[in-house]
């Protein structure tokens, strides 16, 4: 129990760092403490290395939430969810955004280990049955989007274009430095261009206005439903194959919508997030399968029983979500300041991370992703067609279509 307790406080340290931080994914730390994993072995043991990197991952969904509201920067997990939290946020309600935010990843951890334990001991046998259906569910999902859009044809467009741009990301994506994150850092880039920097040269000019808390508005009914639809997709997304928390953000924005209903859609995709992170434990224990670069990591690692990681998980989640709240009481501190600067800045920071993380060829990703990111909001069109970044790769690898 002491290394579960240790390893917990640990993860729970790192993954604040890691949430906190704009454009970094817990997959960059997991990168990170594997690289150190003889040294840490030695002073921690493999339960609690096991446990650090498990509990940073379930910390890192939650506290991520306040660099997307307050800088606008997306995580790779929550892309679309960036629009609506930031958005509250230039309306003076950025803590509101941060703890909803907080409060669908809580739920999600309520509903999302049990569920876990359900999925772990049920679905095996199925499995063959869901890997062929994730292309269709999908192509369904495209379909219902872009036949509802103001604009289909603008809207399958983009989609298109923005799936060939991250097929192209993903297949090059050996070009880019990746030391600290593996493969996967080509994300921070792709989807940052899309859905981080190119909202932010577009956004208004101003004083940011004086943030206030008012309470959540959202009523109980709405609070239920969101975090279920959010958390049953984090859990559907996390135990099929090639999916991602990314995934369910698209499928839930064709839902809910993230223009229709900002506070719900905040609450869902906060909430598959954090499932996705649960459901992902199980999906290593029982299909040996690795659904995020934490799970690859703790696939290297002597690993204790499942069960002691979902305690580490829970306790983590425990702490994270007062940690959240903590970091939401500082909203004031953007009150007042001038927007254009803000952006500029967060805008260079992220450059500069990006070089740092994939070097040259993620900077030529991020370039294009932020010019492709543009052409939605001068045709006045909704962001979501930009997930085909993220959707016609897995919709070619549900069919068994090479491209990697």
């Amino acid at each position: 129990m002491i290394e579960i307790l240790l390893g917990t406080l640990l993860g729970i340290i790192l993954g604040t760092i890691s949430g906190i931080i704009p454009g970094v994914h817990a997959n960059t730390l997991a990168g990170i403490l594997l690289s150190l994993q003889l040294a840490l072995i030695a002073v921690l043991g493999p339960v609690a290395l096991a446990c650090t990197l498990f509990a940073a991952l379930i910390t890192h969904t939650f506290v991520d939430a306040v660099p997307s509201t307050f800088l606008g920067i997306p995580d790779a997990d929550t892309s679309l969810a960036v629009l609506p939290a930031h958005a509250l946020c230039l309306e003076g309600n950025g803590e509101e955004a941060v703890r909803i935010a907080a409060l669908g990843s809580a739920c999600a951890m309520i509903i999302a280990v049990p569920l876990s334990i359900l999925c772990f001991l049920l679905l095996p046998a199925l499995q063959p049955y869901f890997d062929w259906w994730i292309g269709i569910l999908l192509i369904a999902t495209v379909g219902y989007m872009v036949v509802t859009s103001e604009a289909p044809g603008w809207g399958l467009v983009i989609f298109f274009v923005s799936g060939i741009l991250g097929l192209f990301a993903l297949r090059y994506a050996f070009l880019g430095w990746h030391t600290l994150a593996g493969g996967s850092a080509i994300l921070m880039p792709l989807l940052t261009g899309l859905f981080g920097i190119s909202v932010l040269l577009t956004a208004s000019r101003g004083i940011v206005p004086a943030q206030q808390f008012q309470g959540i508005r959202m009523d109980d009914r709405t609070l239920v439903k969101s975090s279920l639809l959010g958390t049953i997709a984090g859990v559907a997304v996390g135990w099929l194959p090639g999916l991602s928390t990314a995934s369910a953000n698209g499928v839930l924005a064709s839902v809910i919508g993230y223009e229709k209903d900002r506070r719900a859609y905040i609450l869902a995709t906060n909430a598959a997030n954090t499932a996705n992170a649960f459901i992902g434990l199980a999906a290593l224990f029982a299909l040996s399968r690795m659904r995020n670069g934490v799970m690859a990591a703790l696939s290297e690692l002597t690993l204790p029983p499942m069960s002691e990681l979902m305690v580490a998980g829970v306790l983590a989640a425990c702490a994270a979500y007062g940690i959240t709240i903590w970091f939401s009481r500082s909203a004031y501190l953007i009150g007042n300041i001038d927007s254009f600067a803000l952006n500029r800045a967060v805008i260079f920071f992220v450059v500069i991370l990006c070089i740092v993380l994939t070097g040259p060829f993620g900077l030529v990703v991020l370039v294009l992703a932020t010019a492709l990111g543009l052409v939605p909001h001068f045709i006045n069109l909704p962001r979501v067609y930009c997930m085909g970044a993220i959707m016609v790769p897995v919709i070619l690898y549900s069919f068994g279509i090479a491209w990697v």
